[in-house]
């Protein structure tokens, strides 16, 4: 008679505290491989240059604006001027550079009053990598009220006789548009002015009764005020001058001398627009 096998006995199970670290360590392996997909593939902020707030390699964009100071702006306008600037202070990219100007008349050239990039408020940056309340705070303070004082500043009236808006664009263009860094990105012009140009060389005041291009094409101020624009954009926004309720010259003709004047120097037209008031 055969004998029963003995019966095996069963392992006993690895129980609720084994399965409880089987889980905490699946969820350390997720989290280190989240924080190293952060690491691997999500952009970081470019080094920024302390003074300028500017990636080290240069500016991702630039605009600039000039603000022709050398007369009195009407109020409405003014106010308009004023919307303007905050709108270009606040909309521009991170990392593309701001430079506020206004005319340097007895130099035949411009000003800078601020001329920083915009280091980035913390929107889009994610919090695994970065300090958010710290980049929105170096924001305000570092740019965002720097150029609203700026702003304040630049349309502030200082008389003159002169106004040689065509060598403060010339300074611009060199200071500023110029050079092989400065080719492969976007760049922007705005001109808040009359756009009355008034030197010694070349005048669109009423007593020359000819706003045609060829006209100031036969003027020394052609050869000595031709400036390359390396295909920035440039857009124009109006002040309507006007004696005894008419205008100075003719809005239209003016226009389109500019227009002429841009493509002639190697810019883009990007709009010509009249601001609100006379």
């Amino acid at each position: 008679m055969a004998r029963p096998r003995p019966r095996r006995r069963s392992s006993p199970g690895i129980g609720w505290p084994g399965y409880l670290g089987i889980a905490l360590f699946l969820i350390a392996v997720c989290c280190g491989a989240a924080l190293a997909y952060f690491a691997l593939f999500t952009e970081r902020p470019p080094t920024l240059a302390q003074e300028s707030l500017c990636p080290v390699d240069g500016p991702r964009g630039l605009t600039v604006v000039l603000i022709d100071t050398s007369d009195d702006l009407p109020d409405p306008t003014r106010r308009e001027v004023l919307g303007l600037l905050d709108e270009i202070a606040t909309t521009l990219p991170p990392y593309y550079k701001l430079d506020i100007r206004v005319l340097d008349v007895a130099g035949s050239r411009s000003r800078s009053l601020f001329a920083k990039c915009n280091p980035g408020d913390g929107t889009g940056l994610s919090e695994w990598t970065n300090n958010i309340s710290v980049a929105r705070q170096r924001w305000i303070e570092s740019f965002r009220k720097p150029a609203q004082q700026a702003i304040d500043n630049g349309v502030s009236p200082a008389r003159a006789t002169s106004s040689p808006i065509m060598g403060a664009i010339q300074d611009i263009a060199i200071g500023e548009f110029a050079g092989s860094a400065r080719q492969n990105i976007g760049k922007t012009l705005y001109i808040i002015s009359d756009m009355i140009e008034s030197t010694k060389d070349y005048s669109q005041y009423p007593r020359s009764g000819d706003l045609s291009y060829q006209r100031f094409k036969q003027s020394p101020a052609y050869r000595r005020y031709w400036t390359e624009l390396h295909d920035a954009t440039i857009f124009v926004r109006l002040v309507s001058r006007q004696v005894n309720g008419k205008p100075v010259v003719d809005d239209r003709q003016l226009m389109q001398f500019w227009q002429e004047w841009i493509s002639d120097n190697h810019g883009r037209v990007g709009g010509l627009k009249r601001l609100q008031g006379a």
